[in-house]
């Protein structure tokens, strides 16, 4: 079995890792989470494949200009654009339903580092009231934004990490804390990509 995933990390923001393996994607990344990495790896999205290091090198390829160094696999990019090349050539979805923790403690220590990053406004992504989202893992989910921190999801008001919460959970994920901006698209991007561009910071990462 060959898989190709896309890893994000809370101690990297705005930094994926695009890489392979013939194990189960839970224990690579368990095998990466060693003491010079502060926080554990999430899985954004993985797929068995029929050649892996033909896909990988296909999606370090595409992605060069976004590389973070030639001799690692990390990008500043999106995980959503490399997410949408790695489906095309996808032949299963295999990101892993369950939360992956090396020792106990990780899901926590994950969602404190979420929380001290500033709260995010759809303001600051120039996102106007009224707009409709769509759920970045397909499926048909939408939503409306309300105001600056409220959408409106299935006829209530939440956040966007709340809704995104419960489609996860109805799609068969026990993920228990996720980064709402990461699954909302506002005109094809995720709400995450829109800020990091308003901000002044283009590739992901790189000042303009």
């Amino acid at each position: 079995m060959s898989f190709v995933y896309i890893l994000t990390n809370e101690a990297m923001p705005g930094v994926i890792k695009i890489g392979m393996t013939t194990q189960g994607v839970a224990d690579r990344m368990r095998n990466l989470d060693t003491t010079g990495v502060p926080l554990p790896f999430e899985c954004y999205y993985a797929a068995r494949v029929d050649d892996m290091g033909r896909v990988e090198k296909a999606l370090h390829t595409a992605f060069g200009d976004h590389r973070v160094r030639q001799s690692r696999e990390f990008f500043r990019l999106d995980p959503y654009r490399a997410k949408a090349v790695l489906e095309l050539l996808s032949l299963e979805d295999v990101t892993p339903r369950d939360e992956v923790e090396t020792e106990p403690g990780d899901a926590e220590a994950i969602q404190q580092a979420r929380r001290m990053r500033p709260r995010f406004e759809f303001s600051m992504a120039e996102v106007p009231f009224g707009a409709v989202l769509e759920f970045a893992r397909g499926e048909g989910f939408t939503a409306t934004v309300v105001d600056d921190r409220t959408i409106e999801f299935r006829g209530e008001r939440t956040s966007l990490s709340g809704a995104a919460r419960v489609i996860l959970q109805e799609l068969g994920y026990s993920t228990p804390q996720v980064q709402g901006t990461a699954y909302w698209l506002y005109e094809g991007q995720t709400l995450d990509e829109w800020r990091r561009e308003l901000e002044g910071v283009g590739a992901y990462g790189e000042e303009e």
